[in-house]
């Protein structure tokens, strides 16, 4: 993506959020709902919100990388790296949402890769827990590390406030996220 289509999908998950829309992206019209917390007198608007971070998503997900590896490789690989190691495969396929079959081939193929490794669980002889690697936690970082690099000049060209907004969000997003995980 360049940066002209990055600032146009950041403008739009901008105004996304400023105002109500469906999931088109297109903006609603009509007062923003209220907020039954009263929480400083400002409601989110979920579905703006909602469109905003897929907007957002559809870029960072396609942003340029060094090491091209499938969704769920590297949902599993963050999923060990970031959510806990080790898992038993039950519940990486509950996680990932892939067939037991499908997660038994592709952990079987990261071990291979040298990037997780199983063991067998200690308080249960017949179930296995996989462990992720140093190197599954080296293709973790360096593809942050990645898009960093990517990210860190287009930031550069918002404005003082948007960058102010962006970091004034990040406690919210990261336990947006910790709930999110917690269901």
């Amino acid at each position: 993506m360049s940066n002209d289509e990055l600032h146009t999908a950041l403008r739009g998950a901008s105004s996304a959020s400023s105002a109500p829309s469906d999931l088109s992206g297109a903006k609603a019209h009509g007062p923003a709902p209220a907020d039954p917390h009263g929480d400083l007198g400002a409601a989110l608007d979920v579905e703006a919100f909602t469109a905003a971070i897929e907007n957002f998503n559809r870029f960072y997900i396609r942003l340029p990388v060094l090491e091209k590896l499938p969704f769920t490789t590297l949902s599993v690989l963050d999923t060990l790296a970031f959510g806990g190691s080790p898992r038993r495969l039950t519940e990486l396929t509950k996680t990932e949402q892939v067939s037991q079959p499908g997660i038994t081939q592709l952990v079987t193929r990261l071990e291979r890769d040298g990037l997780l490794e199983r063991r067998p669980d200690p308080t249960d002889g017949r179930a296995v827990l996989v462990h992720i690697t140093d190197a599954g936690r080296e293709i973790i970082r360096s593809r942050r590390a990645d898009r960093s690099r990517h990210l860190r000049p287009l930031v550069e060209q918002l404005t003082p406030q948007e960058r102010r907004s962006l970091t004034d969000a990040l406690p919210a997003l990261a336990r947006l996220a910790e709930l999110g995980r917690g269901q």
